[in-house]
């Protein structure tokens, strides 16, 4: 049996709110290994004159504490 954690991630991009979560999933890859997956849990967009400026998500990552 494998021991997982979960962590929160908070991150942006200005392209799209898929290049957050690959921002938020490779910041967690510098200081976490055995990432398992990925769950955008909410979205959000900064807009400033009717165009978005800023795409954000906050992710929590699941990842292997204990591998068996």
């Amino acid at each position: 049996m494998a021991v997982l954690k979960v962590i929160e991630i908070m991150a942006s991009s200005p392209k799209s709110w898929e290049d957050a979560t690959a921002v938020a999933v490779k910041t967690a890859g510098n200081t976490v290994k055995e990432i398992r997956s990925a769950y955008v849990q909410d979205m959000s967009a900064v807009v400033e004159k009717d165009k978005i400026k800023e795409y954000r998500v906050n992710v929590k990552i699941t990842f292997e504490v204990i591998k068996d």
